[in-house]
This record gives structure tokens, sequence and C-alpha cells, in this order.
């Protein structure tokens, strides 16, 4: 669905604009889907109410939504209708939308929004939020909106900016609950009733040691059902520390292992600093779920209003790279070209063991990537894992090797040329199985991502073994005796 912008010289809509017009109430079951998408009928709703200029009844559209729900709405739309809908959009309903945006879609709005109301809007967001939102400002922009902040909000995205992008620091919030370790129950709770800058949400009070250092954790849930007179450090729980540098995913792996709700960050002295939640975990889990994703295909997010030629140059070099080993392979039957000429049969069954081979191998190198990124392959049973996948390798070419030395006698009435398709399919799956799960490996250990370059290796694997397998043993035991 594509649409260039309102039109102001556009006909009157034949249908009855009091169609277009639903009780308040209505709207937000007309917008959504039963798979929580955004209705169809409701985006053309909103491209009809900006058509006409209706900002009454589109700040009524907007309004019935969820924000994330208005951040997907922007994406439906052309920068056109985008430029029509953020005016209508105040600071409150900007603080909840923009970290939902997609980047590019994020970055075209807030070129679109006055630096007074951008500095509004982000002193009412989490400072790991708002450190996003002004990352992707222009410099100029940027100076603007920081200026128009108060002190401690500036202060606040100008130290998390200062961390390094993908780190603990940069994703955590630093605002955070802390109680002295000889606090009591009844006195921290008071505490809490009485703080005015409490985060939006929190799981856990950190008690700290006279060094602000992290002890333990009690969780809400515990606080208000423990005795007033009870000390803190009789409530709490030990924490597992995050440190600022830390990677994160590192963090993620951490929060699904320990099974954590929120976590402590502490500085390299030990001093807390900010707490990351599970709320900030799900979305690095799903980013970096997409990142491997893509990668494995040789394609990047360009995002959804990414033009022709954008997609085609995100998409050109990788294929550069496919074709580099597709023309190596081809070199691999040129050496055979001779023997190719004699018997037919080699032209059409030649694909054949190295299409199974990069079948078998994307297989392995898969499950070997997903590995890697869960932690569940490590130096501890990496022999083991590289044995099991061996094995599976040389089962399933056994297995297929029956198949397709069987297809092949068939076919072509000649034994040896069945036994000759065997004999390749098993050293293909066989050495796809190895390169599979060695090649993440070796990858991951040299400090390269395994997503982003197994699969152009296991290719090059694939077919010049496949080839050179199949042609060499058809050289040996075919035409050598004819």
């Amino acid at each position: 669905m594509t649409h260039d912008g309102p039109d102001a010289t556009a006909p009157e809509l034949e249908k009855d604009d009091e169609a277009l017009v639903a009780p308040a109430e209505d709207l937000e079951d007309l917008a959504l889907e039963d798979d929580y998408g955004l209705n169809p009928e409701y985006v053309e709703r909103v491209i009809d109410a900006a058509d006409r200029g209706d900002e009454e009844h589109l700040r009524e559209l907007v309004e019935a939504l969820h924000p994330a729900d208005v951040a997907d709405l922007m994406g439906f739309l052309s920068p056109a209708y985008r430029e029509s809908l953020v005016p209508l959009l105040d600071s409150a309903a900007l603080a909840g939308i923009l970290p939902e945006l997609e980047d590019n879609i994020r970055e075209d709005v807030l070129e679109q929004v006055p630096a007074d109301t951008l500095a509004s809007a982000l002193g009412d967001l989490d400072s790991d939020d708002a450190a996003d939102v002004v990352d992707d400002l222009e410099d100029h922009k940027r100076d603007a909106v920081l200026a128009a902040m108060s002190d401690a909000d500036r202060t606040a995205i100008e130290a998390s900016l200062g961390y390094r992008d993908e780190t603990a620091g940069r994703l955590m919030q630093r605002e955070v609950i802390a109680a002295p370790q000889f606090w009591t129950v009844g006195q921290t709770l008071e505490h809490l009733r009485g703080a005015q800058d409490l985060p939006e949400l929190f799981f856990d009070v950190y008690v700290v040691d006279p060094a602000f250092r992290p002890i333990g954790a009690a969780p809400v849930s515990r606080l208000i059902t423990a005795r007033p007179e009870q000390a803190m450090a009789q409530i709490m729980d030990p924490v597992t520390e995050l440190t600022v540098d830390q990677d994160q995913e590192e963090v993620a792996y951490a929060f699904e292992k320990y099974r954590l709700i929120s976590a402590p960050v502490v500085d390299k002295g030990g001093r807390l600093v900010g707490q990351i939640t599970v709320d900030d975990i799900v979305g690095v889990i799903r980013e970096e779920s997409e990142e491997d994703t893509l990668a494995l295909a040789g394609v990047s997010d360009v995002g959804r209003d990414a033009t022709i030629f954008e997609i085609t140059k995100s998409r050109f070099w990788w294929l550069l790279v496919n074709l580099g080993t597709a023309v190596l392979a081809a070199s691999v039957i040129a050496l055979f070209q001779g023997q190719i000429e004699k018997l037919v049969a080699l032209a059409v069954l030649n694909p054949i063991a190295a299409s199974m081979g990069g079948n078998a191998g994307t297989q392995t190198v898969t499950v070997a990537v997903r590995a890697l990124a869960t932690r569940e392959l490590t130096a501890a049973n990496v022999i083991r894992t590289v044995w099991r996948e061996t094995a599976v390798g040389l089962l399933n070419g056994a297995a297929f090797a029956i198949i397709m030395g069987g297809v092949a006698g068939l076919w072509f009435h000649d034994l040896p040329l069945a036994v000759v398709v065997g004999l390749a399919m098993i050293i293909n799956l066989f050495c796809a199985a190895v390169a599979g799960i060695l090649i993440p490996l070796v990858l991951d250990k040299m400090g390269h991502d395994p997503a982003v370059s197994s699969v152009v290796f296991l290719t090059t694997v694939t077919d010049c073994v496949g080839y050179f397998s199949f042609l060499g043993l058809a050289t040996v035991l075919l035409l050598s005796h004819h």
C-alpha cells in the first residue's frame, strides 16, 4: 500500500463523509485485526482524513491507537502523509511513539519536530530511550534539543551517549532505586512514597553498601509483604551484576540464563550506575535475531522506506561474492570438460551431489550459528558436537547414496555410474557436515560474526567438493576403462 501524499486538488470523495467517522470508543476496535496488525481499512481512514484536511478526525484516529500501533502506522504512510500527521502529536504522544519507530522512519519524524517539543518529549522518557532518540539527531538539532532540556536530563543523556553502542552502559536506564543495607523495610517504603523521580518501571530495590556497590536486591513484591521492622539485608537476594562495557548479546544471554527481570549495572569501580530491565532485553533479542537471520541470507534491513536502488545496492555486493564462488566451482568443472563430453550422463548428474551437499551444509551451519549465539556450543562440548554432526553427515550420505545410486542405475542402466554417484554423495555430505560445523567455530574464534560469512565459505566448499568428487571418481572409475 503506497500513497504519494495529500493532494490539495483532489476531488471530493464520493462516499459519505459520515461513513468515515466512527464513535471514539469504537475506533480502537476497528484499528486492529485479530493478529494485532493494523487493519488496512483503518490505514485508509487515516489517509482519507489527511486528503480531506480533516485534522480533528485525523487526531481522533491517531489518539485511539497504542503508541506501538502509531509507530506501525507511520511505516505504512509515505513521507508526505507523515508530514500531515506529525504536527498533530504533542510531546506526551511523541514520548510514547518515538522509541517504537523504525530507525529510518524515526529520523524522518525527528526532522519535523520542533526542538522545544522534542526536548519536552525526551524529558518524559527513561534515559536509555532518550539517548537512543538523541543519537539519531543531526548535530545542529541535537545541540538545540539538549540546550532546551533540564540540566539533570541533559546530563543523563550525555552520560549514556558516552558509552559505546550496543553495550550495557548504552542500554541501561540511569534511573534506579537503591537503599542502604541498614535501612528497614518501613524506611524504604517511606522513601519510595516520597520520591519524586522514580523510574517509570522497576522491579527491584537494590541494596547498596556505603560505597554504593550493590550487594543484593529486594523484589518489590517481597518488599510490600515484609514486616516493616525487617532490615533490607534480611530480605534481599543475591544479584547478577552487569558491567557498563558488556556487549548487549552477553547481557541478553545473562537475562535468559538466570531468568532475570532486572539487573544492576556497575562501573569499573563496582558502583551502581543504572539498571537494565527485561523490556529492554526483549528488543535486544529481537534485534540480534533479525540481524543473524538477515546475515545468513546476505541481506540487510534497509527499512520499509528504502528505494529500489538502495535495496539493489545492499544486495549487490553479497551476490558479487557469491558469483566469485560460483566461478570457482565452474573452474573445477572445467578441469573435467573432456570427460563430460565423453559421457553425457555426467552433465546430467553433476549438480546433484553439490546441491545436496549445499543443503545439508546449510542445515548444519544454521544449527551451529544458533548454538554459538545461545552459548550452547562451547569449548566444553565442541568435540562431541563436531563428532555428532560428522556422524550425521556420514549417515545421511550413506542413505542418499543408496537412494540416488539406485535412481542413477535405473535411469542410465549403468552400475558403475550408480557407484560413482553413491560415493560422491557420501563424500560431499560428509564434507558439508564437517565444513558446516567447523567454519562457524573458526570464524567465531577469530572474532568474526559467523552468521555473516559462514554461508559463503560453506557454498565454496560444497560446490568444489561436490563437483570434484563426482567428476574425479567418474574419471577414475568410468572413463579410464572406456
